[in-house]
């Protein structure tokens, strides 16, 4: 692609970028949202067609005229949400809208269930084609997704966030199937914020900021800092812009927390003003944990005190009214009202303080939300727009801004950051580090060690539901981590 530009009513989402890819190779596609990431990909699988600019296959000029023109080239994409459908067969996902016929013009169900067991155990998977897709895992999902995506013959394969649901075991197998993919001459567009994936699986990179290609090259020649740098235009230091803070006295403690099925035996103390970390691997029980100081699931035994009194947590309004609160992994399914607007998301949890007499005052839920959009930054058109039409990043500060509304003791962030891109980052790290300053206890779960090392006083590590371990910021590195998630101290 050589000088693509596409404009919008008042926006210029690519300005004259280019990229190549080539047979046999993965180039990483890195940069924030709104950096013009999406917009390429839809000009290169003909849902748009640029204002300026061209592209080649083979040196030789291509037009999409549409998503099946591309597809015709060999052009395919398999996106972080898969598009398929729940309640068809797992071989009519596969071949939906290119299904080989018989000599009578019928769908051919033999060749249909044959090739796509040929191409899903080609991914080294035995998924049955004739199973409905709903009964599948996400991982199994992804398979199929991208089983459909070959059995066009694509020659060109992007891949937007791929592994974003995925466990690492399953990052693993999707890696194996990327290196077949390369084997196979495929040219492989990869999309990720995950910077331990992209210098795993890719040769090449480019970097978008602001619809701008802003460098290039080859990903074993150049170093994560200056890849940050070119993505968000400041220091690798300002990610994780950690606030030294004056560690209180204890606000919460945990004694011999357990669950019947998830953890048990987890004792710890987070004191006022500290980042406690939480790491581990996928199933350690960390996110169970979390659920349970909440209210969402009862332990089986152990003590809660908070403020030197003894706790009994019931449900998530008896945790909210103490003034523990929890942001959830999952913020789109579990934080958030997705077609609801801004303010009223906001300020759900505050009902009490925003109603009179039973009866809401819109007026009063816009002053709240209001204060906390402001205090977060919050980047959104107006506060009555719905919160699903924000990205990642912005649908995070509302999460974290309505319970905030709440005047919490005790802020439980459950992998704040996951599917943000590095700026949006920044900027979620910062409000962390001025929360903490402010006096508020947090507790941090993460998957990732750059923001566990960067962000956290102390870390407990879990380990197949018990704790391995509790360390000092002074003790913190990635070696200690790892062996102390893995079991090899």
């Amino acid at each position: 692609m050589r000088g693509i530009s596409q404009i919008f009513p008042g926006v210029k989402a690519l300005d004259g970028v280019s990229i190549q890819l080539f047979p046999g190779q993965v180039t990483a596609l890195i940069g924030e949202n709104g950096a013009g990431k999406s917009t390429l990909v839809k000009i290169l699988t003909g849902i748009y067609r640029p204002n300026e600019g061209e592209i080649l296959i083979d040196g030789k000029p291509a037009a999409f005229h549409s998503a099946q023109a591309a597809i015709d080239a060999g052009v395919t994409a398999i996106h972080q949400e898969t598009v398929l459908f729940d309640e068809l067969s797992v071989g009519e996902n596969i071949f939906l809208g290119h299904a080989p016929r018989t000599r009578f013009g019928t769908l051919d169900w033999r060749q249909i269930n044959l090739r796509s067991g040929d191409l899903l155990r080609a991914l080294e998977s035995e998924i049955d084609p004739t199973i409905r897709l709903k009964d599948l895992s996400i991982a199994q999902r992804h398979l199929v997704a991208i089983a459909r995506a070959l059995s066009v013959d694509a020659r060109i394969v992007i891949m937007d966030e791929p592994t974003a649901a995925l466990s690492r075991k399953e990052i693993d197998d999707l890696f194996r199937i990327v290196n077949n993919l390369k084997r196979q001459g495929k040219a492989i567009l990869f999309i990720s914020h995950k910077f331990d994936e992209v210098y795993e699986i890719a040769e090449n990179f480019v970097v978008f900021r602001d619809g701008r290609a802003v460098g290039k090259g080859r990903l074993k020649e150049t170093a994560q800092d200056e890849i940050v740098r070119l993505m968000v235009g400041r220091d690798v230091k300002d990610v994780f812009p950690k606030v030294k803070v004056e560690i209180g006295a204890p606000v919460l403690a945990v004694e011999g927390y357990s669950h019947p099925t998830e953890f048990r035996d987890i004792s710890f103390e987070l004191r006022r003003g500290e980042i406690l970390g939480i790491y581990g691997l996928i199933g350690a029980g960390r996110s169970e944990l979390c659920q349970a100081l909440f209210g969402i699931t009862r332990p089986s035994s152990g003590r809660l005190t908070l403020e030197g009194e003894p706790l009994d947590i019931r449900s998530s309004s008896d945790a909210i009214r103490a003034g523990i609160v929890y942001v959830p992994e999952e913020r789109g399914r579990h934080g958030l009202a997705l077609p609801m607007p801004i303010f009223q998301n906001m300020s759900l949890p505050s009902l009490s303080r925003t109603s009179r007499s039973g009866f809401l005052k819109a007026a009063n839920e816009l002053a709240l939300a209001r204060k906390y959009a402001e205090r977060l930054d919050l980047r959104a058109a107006a506060l009555s727009v719905p919160v699903g039409t924000l990205s990642g990043g912005n649908q995070q500060k509302v999460v974290i801004g309505k319970w905030l509304a709440t005047q919490p003791k005790v802020i439980i962030l459950d992998e704040p950051t996951k599917g943000i891109d590095i700026g949006s980052k920044a900027a979620v790290h910062g409000f962390i580090s001025e929360l903490a300053a402010e006096g508020l206890s947090i507790i941090m779960v993460s998957s990732e060690l750059p923001e566990i090392l960067g962000m956290s006083d102390r870390v407990m590590v879990m380990r197949e539901g018990l704790a391995a371990g509790i360390f000092d910021r002074e003790r913190l590195s990635a070696e200690v981590l790892v062996r102390a998630a893995t079991g090899n101290a």
